[in-house]
């Protein structure tokens, strides 16, 4: 899904709809150091945090490993709180990055009908300087000024060599010449915040609609053209041209492939994502299997100048993670060394094991937790212990292996496995201090962070947060963290 920008009028009035347009271009382009990784944002569907922004990381550029031990990354708390179809944005100076993404959340019960009529006109910006400290998320406006505008989805970006700015570009659905279907709008900015009045970019023919559209630009115009974008319009539409705002010459489609985006039937797909491979004129198109929810496939060619080129590959995979609508970025090894830094690092998985029942171990089911023997499936007793969501620093949180984003946490002093809210409830209940076990030393015990009066204990084997004062007790409030 694309994505846009809005632009403040001259005149006062308008600035209540627009921020005022900046004249500061971006720096120079800089010849960037070696590409040697590859980092993907996603979200991964309408789980309760699965609209939220998500990250992997490649070293091939065909086999993924889900960073943050499967967890969200940045997640946004303004508009709707949810996000989807994230752009990656890197400045020609390589020293600014963007997020960009859908201000949408279907799993808090928004229909897609009120979503496509009814929704949010406005993107969700995160802005970083190192691709690891990022802003808090902010809301633009970009489609407010289409008349009838019903949405803003699927943005992307592309900086422009011409105008020395960036195109920003998304799919609003609005009526237009008597018709109401999704069209690609563009604006122009410079930072993000200030853009220009947004401009009607890519149209097809009747009632067809476009929504997700994506470019690539290619050193060396291989195939014939400098850029070649693909759009989801009934189709898989490739189309190349020399200029971002010029004439584009439609290439054809996948259609041959036996893909299409629902008109042409076989392998129904959406979310074209490109990525150039590192160091060679090879390029992958990635296509969302949404139709069979098998998710992205790569389809692959040395040379974008015709359809036939293209050639599918078994020879990738995607993580754990579902990786819904997303974008790559190629990496320098500077900026591959902090991502993997901050979020590359993976916590073992462990179970829990009770101390005086010990063929029983901690486990969840049905969100709720309890003690028991001979778990299966095995991944309901699989945790990782993460620094604590409330404090890092000698405490820890449990991490469900099978509900990535999920935690153990206390609710009423019961425990459940719930998806992180983002609240600083809830990362108070779903942190503990792992102390020597109070029933055995070379065991542990977990005190609760919020309740250091109260831990850890089962009952009736179930997991509760209790005060601890006899030996029975302590012997349920003792576990060992195991393989």
């Amino acid at each position: 899904m694309l994505k846009a920008l809005s632009r403040v009028g001259a005149v006062l009035a308008a600035c209540l709809m627009f921020t005022s347009w900046s004249l500061a271009a971006p720096k120079a382009a800089v010849a960037l150091e070696p590409f040697t990784g590859y980092l993907m944002a996603h979200f991964t569907g309408e789980s309760a945090n699965g609209e939220q922004i998500y990250l992997a990381h490649s070293d091939d550029g065909l086999r993924w490993s889900d960073l943050n031990n499967g967890g969200l990354v940045l997640r946004s708390t303004v508009g709707t709180r949810g996000v989807r179809d994230p752009a990656l944005v890197r400045s020609p100076a390589g020293d600014r990055y963007w997020i960009v993404a859908t201000d949408l959340r279907i799993a808090a019960g928004t229909s897609w009908s009120d979503a496509a009529n009814r929704g949010s006109t406005s993107l969700v910006v995160w802005e970083s300087s190192d691709l690891v400290n990022w802003s808090a998320p902010r809301l633009i406006n970009v489609a407010g000024a289409i008349p009838g505008a019903g949405n803003a989805w699927a943005p992307e970006a592309v900086y422009n060599p011409e105008t020395g700015d960036y195109v920003l570009y998304w799919a609003t659905n609005s009526p237009r010449n008597g018709v109401t279907k999704h069209r690609i709008w563009y604006a122009r900015t410079s930072d993000f915040r200030s853009f220009t009045a947004p401009q009607l970019y890519i149209e097809r023919g009747g009632s067809q609609g476009i929504i997700d559209t994506q470019i690539v630009e290619v050193p060396g115009a291989v195939g014939g053209y400098r850029y070649y974008r693909a759009s989801a319009d009934g189709h898989i539409t490739i189309e190349a041209g020399n200029s971002i705002l010029g004439t584009w010459t439609t290439l054809g489609n996948l259609s041959h492939m036996g893909i299409s985006n629902g008109t042409g039937g076989g392998n129904v797909v959406e979310g074209p994502m490109w990525a150039q491979f590192n160091g060679r004129n090879e390029w992958a198109l990635w296509l969302d299997q949404y139709a069979t929810g098998r998710g992205y496939m790569p389809v692959t060619s040395t040379n974008l100048g015709s359809t036939r080129n293209f050639r599918t590959r078994s020879d990738y995979g995607m993580g754990t993670n579902r990786k819904r609508h997303g974008s790559i970025l190629n990496l320098t090894a500077a900026e591959e060394n902090r991502v993997l830094g901050r979020w590359g690092a993976t916590a073992p998985v462990n179970r829990i094991q009770s101390y005086n029942f010990q063929t029983r171990y901690v486990r969840h089911a049905n969100l709720d937790v309890r003690i028991d023997a001979n778990v299966s499936p095995a991944q309901d007793a699989q945790f990782r212990l993460v620094p604590g969501l409330a404090n890092g620093s000698g405490h820890v949180s449990f991490a469900s292996v099978n509900y990535p984003g999920y935690y153990l946490r206390h609710y009423g002093f019961d425990f459940v496995l719930a998806p992180d809210d983002g609240t600083a409830t809830f990362a108070a209940d779903s942190t503990f201090r792992q102390v020597a076990g109070l029933a055995d030393a070379s065991w542990s015990s977990f005190q609760s962070y919020n309740h250091p009066d109260r831990y850890i204990r089962h009952y009736d084997y179930l997991l509760r947060l209790d005060p601890i004062g006899d030996a029975q007790s302590r012997g349920d409030a003792t576990f060992r963290v195991t393989s």
